[in-house]
């Protein structure tokens, strides 16, 4: 893989002063990409939730709803 500088080179940028400097009214050059982000993602993980924590959560649930539900029932009787 070859690096490519993503800072303009002074000597060579228009709009630059000695030193790198902006003057006022002229807008800094913009920064280039880098085409060398990272390396290529081959292994990733499913979105979502598994089959099997979900249906524990919506058991868990089913179960405090009826033990309230029950408990309100033993209240009124």
């Amino acid at each position: 893989m070859t690096h490519i500088n993503p800072d303009p080179d002074p000597d060579r940028t228009t709009g630059l002063e000695p030193g790198g400097g902006v003057p006022p009214g002229e807008t800094p050059p913009a920064e280039s990409s880098m085409p060398e982000a990272g390396p290529q993602e081959t292994n990733n993980p499913p979105k979502g939730w598994a089959k099997g924590p979900l249906t524990l959560i919506l058991v868990l649930a089913v179960l405090v709803a009826a033990f309230f539900l029950a408990y309100a029932l033993v209240l009124i009787l």
